[in-house]
């Protein structure tokens, strides 16, 4: 297991903040209240812990098919239905969701291999990242990866926790399937848009690895 470079600073800032409270409380109370020092103590360490791993990247092997999408995020799947996408196609399109909560590996990935042929930001609204309207109030940053004939939306969406979306690709770029894509912070969710039609292989509620789990094939 790694540590993602987007969790360096959080976790020097945790760090920082770890130890000058224990110092504090160790220095003021350790005399009187030796049990109260001990508690903080575990209590900021499990915090920190969590702050920790929240940015791990776990060693997988990646699955790469050429005929496949792969999961772009670790998480649940939440929806599995047709909707109207009024951002990019302006016409009917599959969508699959995928929630991220806090304790899920946090990196995005290429769920093909292709050209980045749209890539927009959107300002939105907070809501809770399983909420119906979340995909298209919050905020969210879009990508469509165009895979031969086949454009694929990918939207990372930010949630009540997750304030910063991070995204690495630029329009015209080529990318590999399994190569990230981009990184949101503490909790949220990320859209599949893909072609009517398109056989799923997953089932609400699954739970589903970046890079790993085979969510349709083309």
């Amino acid at each position: 297991m790694t540590i993602h470079h987007e969790g360096y600073k959080s976790i020097a800032v945790a760090t920082l903040i770890f130890g000058a409270i224990n110092l504090t409380m160790f220095w003021i109370f350790r005399a009187q209240y030796p049990w109260l020092c001990y508690t903080v103590l575990a209590l900021t360490f499990i915090l920190l812990l969590f702050i920790v791993s929240f940015f791990r990247i776990p060693k997988r092997t990646l699955t790469i098919q050429d005929g496949s999408i792969i999961a772009p995020a670790d998480g649940k799947v939440v929806v599995i239905e047709e909707t109207h996408d009024e951002e990019y196609f302006h016409e009917k399109r599959l969508q699959v969701s995928i929630f991220m909560s806090p304790a899920n590996v946090h990196v995005n990935r290429n769920p093909v291999s292709g050209t980045v042929v749209y890539n927009k930001y959107h300002k939105g609204k907070y809501l809770v990242a399983w909420h119906p309207k979340s995909s298209t109030e919050n905020e969210r940053h879009s990508v469509v990866i165009r895979k031969g004939q086949t454009d694929i939306l990918v939207k990372q969406i930010a949630g009540a926790l997750a304030k910063r979306i991070v995204n690495y690709l630029v329009e015209g770029q080529e990318v590999k399937q399994g190569e990230e894509l981009g990184f949101i912070k503490f909790g949220s969710r990320v859209d599949l848009l893909l072609p009517p039609g398109t056989r799923v292989n997953v089932q609400m509620n699954q739970k589903v690895q970046g890079g790993v789990t085979v969510i349709a094939t083309l």
